[in-house]
């Protein structure tokens, strides 16, 4: 699975695939264990084998916000926090037991100096961390919660129903109740 997620990007040879997925390390996250919390430095990225993620912060009123969901075939890291070595304004949370392949930012950084490919290969991921940043921001702006959900159940609907509700409401920027009422009305 992993292999196939690197191959994807079409920039390392097999060789190189086969050296760097030496160094991820195997870890095992329990359902509410956290991958990066608040006020942590993230020096490590995941590609998620399975599990699911969500990103929160605590808004001032003290309110728990859910903005970004993580599945399997991914990679995870608090970006912001991992590209500046400051503190992270976010945590990451598993909302299912999930399994990871953690690689340090240490190994990165030496990649990064020894092979052209892994500059390649971060442009193309910064790139579409970009891109999901404005679909979101665009969702947020034009569509309707409903629309939202509809998305989101059209991209992973094999974890939708995973998610607790208060969780997806909260993404969707709609309470528990008006998130029945669009579940009931929203189908695939």
């Amino acid at each position: 699975m992993v292999e196939d997620f690197f191959r994807s990007f079409n920039v390392f040879s097999e060789n190189e695939i086969s050296d760097f997925l030496q160094l991820f390390e195997v870890r095992k996250v329990h359902k509410n264990e956290f991958f990066v919390q608040e006020g942590d430095r993230c020096r490590e990225i995941a590609f998620i084998v399975s599990g699911i993620f969500r990103s929160y912060y605590i808004s001032d009123e003290g309110k728990d916000m859910t903005y970004c969901f993580r599945f399997p075939n991914q990679l995870m890291a608090s970006y912001s926090s991992f590209i500046s070595d400051s503190p992270s304004r976010e945590n990451m949370q598993a909302i299912t037991d999930a399994h990871l392949m953690v690689l340090k930012k240490d190994a990165i950084d030496q990649f990064i100096k020894m092979d052209l490919n892994w500059t390649k290969f971060l442009k193309m991921i910064a790139e579409q961390e970009y891109l999901e940043l404005e679909e979101r921001f665009f969702q947020l702006q034009r569509d309707s919660a409903a629309q939202r959900y509809a998305y989101l159940l059209g991209n992973q609907p094999d974890y939708v129903q995973k998610i607790p509700l208060q969780y997806l409401a909260s993404y969707l920027g709609i309470t528990q109740r008006h998130l029945s009422r669009i579940r009931k009305e929203v189908t695939l």
